[in-house]
């Protein structure tokens, strides 16, 4: 029988043989992955990916445009102001404003209701780069007195803008708590372990990002998720493995044994952990959005990326530093009995304490079932930017001029049809104004419609719907475009997907856990307690948002509901992290269980060695990806919040509560399995036991003692 290590097997032999070596090619990586891929968030894309490609208000844009060869409505908004009626500054402002690259026209647009103001549009070609557009257009106009510059495309670009400071401040916030944190979590050297990790993750993963890029465009919010998920993974891999060689060096030393031991019990609890996260923020990609899409790949990249890292840089670590990673301040057992004699005490009334916590978790859920969905519209962008301040204005001055917010892309040949249609979509409610039709040559007419109000509100999407419905009837092909257009796309390819995505959510997650496991029982059980923490989360937000309140703390303007993408992201985030830290502990449980261990016992000694684990963990991560709560883009607050009430929330109450008393109630039947899918189990050989100990060279010998019980 062939007695070699595996390959993992071999590959943690050398990191741990070579320490130094190791350790200098993983800087070497991350010199290179800096170099590369720093400059990332300058290459993704700040606007867009919340429409789907094939829908009718996409396709009704790329329609007008290979006609026109300019876009079909204005993307630079010029605000100017009139004082005493005096118009001057208009015309001066559309002279210049036409003349510059990339521009197609500008033409005045209107005049404010107490004609403070008026408003130039300027239309972009269609070939021009928006965002490089909107930079020369604001340095063009800056300093200019009485011109305020706004319109989608500067949006687009403020928005980026304001992501990567975002970024930075959340950085400057977030660190030095975390360093202070891991000090006093980990102690001595291991505090330095996570920091090396995080920076590994973060430029591991910007690097996988500049690749992934180049074949399809990615969101620059993207970021935000890579820098606070992967500093909070960096870290709860990080204390996991640190936690568990502690306990061999207890019973090993500083041995080969001792890392090896390690890295087969919970460097594979990693693994499983990277892919139940991976896999669950994967199925955004099956949304047709590229907003969605982007968060999706970025977060199952910095999953890998961050599970990688951590498996490679601990084996190392653990190599160089040994015994000197032992914690000497403090008795490991006496935290871990605390844990263990908290779960026998949850156990010994588990159905009540089941009952309570399920109950009170489903009444903070409430809210957010009783969602209302907005579009990302211009209360997202901060207060102070010059593109919010014409927004602003556009709703309480214009009355929806100088952006058209219904668009229609017209193709026929019958001129009667057209006019038809124009006449009827004019005496729709909400209509303000008799449609404008253009003949843009080549069948294709373009018939624009002036809506009262937000031009991606109710009445705007009533508009659409009716619009869409009157085309059907008259068998015109008309496209709709525009904001509430590009909304009622995205409203109606979430609601199609939806179902498929959670159905491939909840069937990857139970493949990952049944292969850990070999229950079918405890996978269900863990993806019904995921939603129920999924369902608090996103209930604070909707309390938060939709209601408006907060709004001085948190510096953002309510709209009356939330991102129904966001909606979506801070989900699957909180779902993905909370089969994280269950993977943690039913590792546990179940290496005391295969060891010999009854079923109340290898609970209780399960949740001693991770308790305090996993709250601490839940911590550092909750301040990790919460610091983004700081930004001043409401979507990304948002997710930030939802992420750290969700692990809090999980780590305090379902791990702590509802795990122990649940499986004390089931008992033995936590491990069931039909006998077919349990032979199948035991065919693929994935297994959570801990490997024999000692039997390296060095390690022969020498006695090795038992493992201690925490508490007994």
């Amino acid at each position: 029988m062939d007695t070699r290590p595996s390959l993992p097997g071999r590959i943690i032999a050398i990191l741990h043989s070579f320490p130094r070596r190791s350790l200098a090619a993983v800087l070497l990586f991350v010199a290179l992955a800096g170099v590369v891929g720093g400059p990332v968030a300058g290459a993704l894309d700040s606007d867009g990916g919340f429409a789907p490609a094939d829908s009718d208000s996409t396709l009704a844009l790329e329609r007008l445009e290979e006609v026109t060869g300019v876009q079909p409505t204005a993307g630079i908004l010029l605000l100017v102001d009139t004082p005493a009626g005096d118009a001057s500054g208009v015309d001066e402002a559309v002279a210049t404003l036409a003349a510059m690259d990339g521009m197609a026209s500008a033409v005045p647009a209107g005049t404010a209701e107490d004609g403070s103001t008026a408003l130039v549009a300027g239309t972009l070609d269609a070939s021009a780069e928006e965002e490089a557009v909107a930079g020369e257009v604001l340095d063009e106009f800056e300093g200019v007195e009485g011109v305020t510059v706004g319109g989608p495309a500067v949006s687009g670009l403020q928005m980026g803008e304001q992501v990567e400071a975002d970024l930075s401040r959340a950085e400057l916030m977030a660190l030095p708590i975390l360093v202070l944190l891991s000090i006093l979590v980990f102690g001595g050297r291991a505090a330095l372990l996570p920091l090396m990790v995080g920076i590994t993750t973060v430029l591991g993963t910007f690097l996988t990002l500049a690749g992934i890029n180049q074949l399809y465009g990615l969101s620059v919010f993207a970021l935000n998720l890579v820098i606070g998920l992967g500093l909070g993974l960096a870290i709860d891999y990080t204390l996991f493995l640190v936690s568990r060689y502690r306990e061999e060096l207890a019973l090993q030393g500083p041995t080969a044994g001792a890392a090896r031991t390690t890295m087969a019990t919970a460097g594979r609890t990693v693994v499983y952990s990277a892919a139940t996260v991976a896999v669950a923020l994967a199925t955004l990609t099956l949304f047709p959005l590229g907003f969605l899409r982007s968060m999706g790949l970025a977060g199952a990249a910095v999953a890998v990326v961050a599970a990688a890292s951590a498996l490679v840089i601990a084996p190392a670590a653990f190599g160089l530093w040994g015994s000197k990673l032992a914690r000497r301040r403090r008795d490991g057992a006496a935290a871990e009995g605390r844990w263990y004699r908290f779960s026998h005490a949850v156990m010994r009334r588990p159905g009540a304490i089941a009952a309570a916590t399920a109950a009170v978790m489903v009444v903070l859920a409430a809210p957010a079932v009783q969602a209302e969905f907005t579009p990302v519209d211009g209360s997202v962008i901060p207060e102070g930017l010059s593109s919010r301040t014409v927004g602003d204005a556009l709703v309480e001055q214009y009355a929806g001029d100088g952006a058209t917010p219904v668009t229609i892309a017209v193709s026929s040949t019958d001129d009667a049809a057209v006019a038809g249609l124009a006449d009827a979509a004019s005496d729709l409610p909400g209509v303000v104004a008799d449609a404008r039709v253009a003949d843009l040559g080549d069948d294709v007419w373009q018939v624009d419609l002036a809506v009262a109000g937000d031009p991606a509100g109710a009445d705007a999407q009533q508009v659409v719907d009716d619009v869409r419905l009157l085309a059907e009837d008259a068998g015109v092909d008309a496209l709709v475009t525009g904001p509430a257009a590009e909304f009622t796309d995205q409203l109606q390819a979430i609601g199609d997907t939806l179902p498929l995505a959670i159905a491939v959510l909840v069937a990857l997650t139970m493949l990952v856990l049944w292969l850990m496991t070999g229950s079918v029982v405890l996978p269900v059980k863990a993806v019904l307690m995921n939603l129920l923490t999924v369902g608090v989360s996103l209930g604070a937000i909707v309390f938060v948002y939709q209601a408006g309140r907060f709004t001085d703390l948190l510096g953002y303007t309510p709209n009356g509901g939330i991102e129904l993408s966001n909606f979506l992201i801070a989900a699957a985030v909180v779902f993905a992290l909370s089969t994280d830290y269950g993977v943690f502990l039913l590792g546990r449980i179940k290496e005391s269980r295969d060891a010999g261990l009854s079923e109340r016992e290898a609970i209780a000694t399960g949740l001693g060695r991770t308790g305090g684990i996993v709250t601490a963990a839940a911590i550092l991560l909750a301040v990790a990806i919460g610091a983004f709560s700081t930004s001043e883009i409401t979507f990304m607050q948002q997710i930030g919040i939802a992420t750290a009430i969700g692990v809090l929330v999980d780590a305090f109450v379902v791990r702590s509560l509802l795990v122990p008393s649940l499986m004390a109630m089931m008992g033995k039947w936590n491990w069931w399995s039909p006998m077919w899918l349990r032979r199948v189990h035991d065919r693929i050989g994935l297994s959570e036991g801990a490997p024999e100990r000692g039997d390296d060279d060095e390690d022969r010998g020498r006695p090795v003692p038992a493992p201690e019980l925490a508490g007994v």
